[in-house]
């Protein structure tokens, strides 16, 4: 039995038995890994708030020979959510991000990337509540970059159906294919991306999460981006998120 250690993120638990829990989390540097944590609902000792989900943590565990799952032994809180007051919509943005990851990412297959998305869109998540800091622009950078990163974003400049260049105010997507369209392609499931989002996602697709924290975002500022790249993702993973119909209600 070798025993392992990683900075990793909590996903989620369920329980199983009467006392143990089975968590998901995702590891720098082994990728997404289940695990048993013995008795952590008898004794809040060993894991205190740390199986909290998007919390960042050490996390030791132990593989076991021609078992799928480790056993989880100790994790070490390095930032909670929890830290700071959470509100509705970032507790809905936190469950969107957890998600996503344990839907799309496959097993013990590190993905230092997404790693290091993960850890910069939680920073801007539960960064103190201003009227800057707002949780739809971790949500809107973390869902195009996972669009791409999961090899779903097609050149945005560009038409996916012929490759002409897209002009900002005759841009579309559809549920029904990746990419972006120009006007000669749009169909009547279309829906349009605003000038406004189509520039957006350029420039984020360019520049590190923190560059968008001094902007004002208020609910509405990229919902059609958000829509698009929800739509590419839900057809990859071929079900609804429970997280994204939570967003919905609270019109994000």
């Amino acid at each position: 039995m070798s025993v392992l250690t990683s900075e990793a993120v909590v996903l989620r638990s369920w329980p199983v038995n009467e006392a143990d829990l089975i968590v998901s989390f995702f590891t720098r540097d082994y990728g997404r890994v289940k695990g048993v944590a013995k008795s952590a609902l008898k004794s809040r000792k060993r894991f205190g708030g740390a199986l909290e989900p998007m919390t960042v943590a050490r996390a030791w565990f132990a593989e076991r020979p021609r078992q799928e799952l480790v056993r989880l032994d100790q994790l070490e809180i390095l930032s909670s959510p929890l830290s700071a007051p959470i509100d509705h919509a970032r507790m809905a943005v936190l469950s969107f991000f957890a998600e996503v990851l344990d839907e799309a990412l496959p097993e013990r297959d590190p993905q230092e990337t997404v790693f290091r998305l993960l850890l910069a869109v939680l920073e801007q998540t539960t960064a103190v509540q201003s009227d800057f800091v707002q949780p739809w622009m971790p949500l809107t950078y973390f869902s195009l970059w996972m669009t791409r990163l999961m090899g779903l974003l097609p050149d945005i400049g560009h038409c996916t159906a012929c490759g002409e260049t897209l002009q900002a105010d005759e841009t579309s997507f559809n549920s029904l294919g990746d990419g972006l369209f120009c006007a000669l392609h749009r169909n009547e499931n279309s829906s349009s991306l605003s000038a406004d989002s189509w520039q957006l996602a350029q420039r984020m697709l360019r520049a590190p999460a923190s560059a968008f924290g001094g902007e004002p975002w208020p609910r509405r500022r990229g919902q059609d981006l958000r829509r698009f790249t929800l739509q590419a993702l839900e057809r990859h993973l071929e079900r609804k998120l429970r997280s994204a119909e939570a967003l919905g209600r609270l019109a994000g």
